[in-house]
């Protein structure tokens, strides 16, 4: 059952992508997926895809429809892991390629209204050029993304996945240096756990700039599976009047159902609501 009483909404990740045996809950098919996540009362999903054209838009608005699912974004990883896109790749050939990969995500993804994430295909920096090429396709993203209306999501990642921003002060600040007002961060709280100081402090000091937020405990497993407190999370949360997703991006232990309870259950624990 539902808990629509707070406007802190829940997703779940639903992956479809074979390779990927990283941080996503359900890897089942989508039918069996969507079913699964309508029961444990989850608002949303968020979905990992190999590209556009796996599934068809009316597959997805139908299973959306069916299980009373909104479709809270969508992830561009499968670019970077099946086919090495980055769109800072010092090869302009490549930069093309994974601009053309996004693009089509956000195409895909305004069906439904859904931001697209730009995570792993931010790649790394190799050299002085590599900013103005994360500017560059940023950009690009962000106005394909506005003329939908919706937002583009960039995801500062820790140390060990990239060398462009790995907290969200240095993020938000290039946003505005740049002019990218249609770009919000995605505040993953596993990647935090590694860069920030204080992960509230850090939600306060983004604000408005936190579009979505990755929910998962310091060991990238659900809530309440780590060392995470949450509690500051969610006041900070509230803080900033933050009315986005709580995405369960995590690893699916000790398997995905338990995950995927484990964090319904937190999120209601903390917010205060009850099943309806």
């Amino acid at each position: 059952m539902k808990t629509k009483t707070h406007s802190i909404k829940t997703a779940v990740t639903l992956s479809q992508v074979p390779e990927a045996g990283g941080p996503f809950v359900f890897h089942s098919p989508l039918p069996v997926a969507f079913a699964k996540a309508a029961e444990l009362g989850f608002d949303a999903v968020e979905l990992f895809l190999p590209g556009p054209y796996f599934v068809s838009v009316e597959q997805v608005e139908s299973l959306a429809t069916i299980h009373g699912l909104e479709i809270a974004a969508l992830g561009t990883g499968a670019g970077m892991l099946r086919q090495g896109l980055s769109i800072t790749d010092p090869s302009e050939e490549i930069r093309e390629k994974a601009i053309h990969f996004v693009l089509s995500m956000i195409d895909f993804g305004a069906h439904f209204k859904a931001p697209v994430i730009l995570g792993s295909m931010q790649g790394k920096s190799t050299g002085p050029d590599s900013i103005g090429h994360l500017v560059s396709g940023l950009h690009q993203c962000s106005a394909a993304a506005k003329a939908h209306g919706v937002p583009f999501l960039y995801e500062p990642l820790n140390r060990y996945e990239t060398n462009f921003f790995n907290r969200l002060g240095g993020a938000t600040q290039f946003l505005k240096e740049h002019g990218l007002d249609n770009v919000a961060l995605l505040a993953d709280l596993f990647h935090m756990n590694i860069e920030e100081t204080d992960l509230a402090a850090a939600i306060r000091e983004a604000g408005p700039h936190i579009g979505h937020v990755h929910y998962a405990d310091s060991n990238r497993q659900a809530m309440g599976f780590g060392h995470t407190d949450p509690k500051q999370v969610i006041a900070a949360l509230q803080d900033i009047s933050y009315s986005g997703y709580l995405s369960a991006e995590i690893y699916p232990l000790p398997d995905p159902e338990t995950a995927a309870s484990q964090t319904i259950s937190s999120i209601r624990s903390l917010l205060g609501t009850e099943k309806i």
